[in-house]
């Protein structure tokens, strides 16, 4: 089976090893010129980036990079890069990397040609229309991890540095208007960082799944991308080298993130806060929180977890998948706990108030109160 395709479903993604070959073109198509590559410190010298930018050089399209970017970026980082996206004259973005690099990425593009503040665009009602849609710069996206699906995303998630909470920044133009989904540009991801990105994936199709709200094309699309993830992550976790497992990694990322507009959950709302606070990997952290999770959400899910188990070729229903996710955390070296992530002195209250205003609350099937996220936090604590 040929793992090469084109794709415009949510957005035009170019889908298939060596297809980083096509990132002058996909410039062009965007209508940029003069793109400024945004990614993480981490990235910032790699073989893969260098590889792009020399691309990119070659076509004539320049090759400046800004990476000034953290683990969990914030309006720090956002206002040092659209600076250098004014200084150079740049007219689109290049966000390439994993979630950081990606969210940095559309943000800056978003915000070069805005005259209100970072905050005045957060996901609240319809805060997203004070934007001037026509200065919002193209954005070209290279994902090079396989997990937030960022790359097929309408938003991106900011840590407001002052006050520690993560925020989302909204607007239907953050989608990019190209995507490169190269998978051997995760050839190189250390087994932690695997599992991580691939549990992120796993966690926002399950919570898809779970979300109680009326999307059909989501709801199958989630289905599909927990499927890919059971079958291939353990795979691509094992055998770094794994094209096979590595391309349906990428496609189970963009998937999840897809299927999200149905809503998310606990399991986000929890993780936001924490790894605002205690700046812990979001991926891995949503894994430890996702087996408390899916038994606090049983009355309203199990259900739909016994068809979508028989689907999956888990024995058991909803009790079996559970199991499969406790015994997958295990293969992957997750923590059992936060404090077994290295939270040694958790903030309950503070960690429950971020949870109950993050709007990852509004799509989880049990109402989440001060009460019970109290207990639900207890249990993975």
């Amino acid at each position: 089976m040929s793992l090469t395709a084109n794709w415009s479903y949510p957005t035009a993604i170019r889908f298939g090893a060596g297809r980083i070959s096509e990132i002058a073109d996909a410039c062009t198509a965007a209508g940029i010129s003069k793109p400024l590559l945004i990614t993480d410190r981490g990235l910032a010298d790699m073989d893969i980036t260098t590889k792009t930018l020399d691309l990119l050089d070659a076509a004539g399209l320049g090759r400046a990079i800004f990476a000034d970017v953290d683990p969990n970026p914030n309006e720090k980082n956002a206002e040092a890069g659209v600076r250098a996206f004014k200084d150079g004259g740049h007219d689109g973005v290049v966000a390439f990397g994993g979630g950081s690099g990606l969210d940095l990425g559309k943000l800056v593009a978003f915000l070069s040609g805005q005259t209100r503040p970072l905050w005045d665009f957060e996901d609240i009602g319809d805060w997203w229309t004070r934007a001037d849609a026509d200065a919002i710069a193209p954005i070209v996206a290279v994902p090079t991890t396989a997990g937030t699906g960022s790359e097929v995303g309408r938003a991106s998630v900011i840590t407001n540095s002052e006050t520690e909470e993560k925020k989302i920044i909204f607007h239907p133009k953050f989608l990019p208007s190209v995507v490169i989904c190269d998978p051997e540009l995760t050839m190189g991801m250390p087994k932690f960082i695997t599992a991580g990105t691939g549990l992120d994936a796993f966690a926002h199709c399950v919570e898809a799944f779970s979300s109680p709200h009326y999307h059909p094309m989501s709801q199958g699309m989630a289905l599909e991308g927990m499927r890919l993830v059971k079958d291939y992550l353990p795979r691509a976790y094992n055998d770094g080298t794994d094209l096979e497992a590595r391309a349906h990694m990428m496609s189970a990322a963009a998937m999840g993130a897809t299927a999200f507009q149905k809503g998310l959950g606990a399991i986000h709302a929890l993780s936001h806060p924490i790894g605002a606070i205690y700046h812990t990997h979001h991926g891995t952290t949503n894994a430890v929180c996702m087996p408390a999770v899916l038994q606090f959400n049983k009355s309203a899910i199990s259900d739909r977890f016994d068809m979508a188990a028989n689907y999956l070729g888990i024995a058991g229903g909803f009790d079996g998948f559970c199991a499969f996710v406790d015994d997958l955390n295990a293969r992957m070296g997750i923590p059992k706990t936060l404090t077994d992530l290295g939270i040694a002195d958790l903030d309950f209250d503070r960690v429950v108030a971020g949870a109950l205003s993050d709007p990852s609350t509004g799509g989880n099937p049990i109402e989440m109160t001060a009460e019970n996220t109290r207990e639900l936090l207890l249990k993975i604590a």
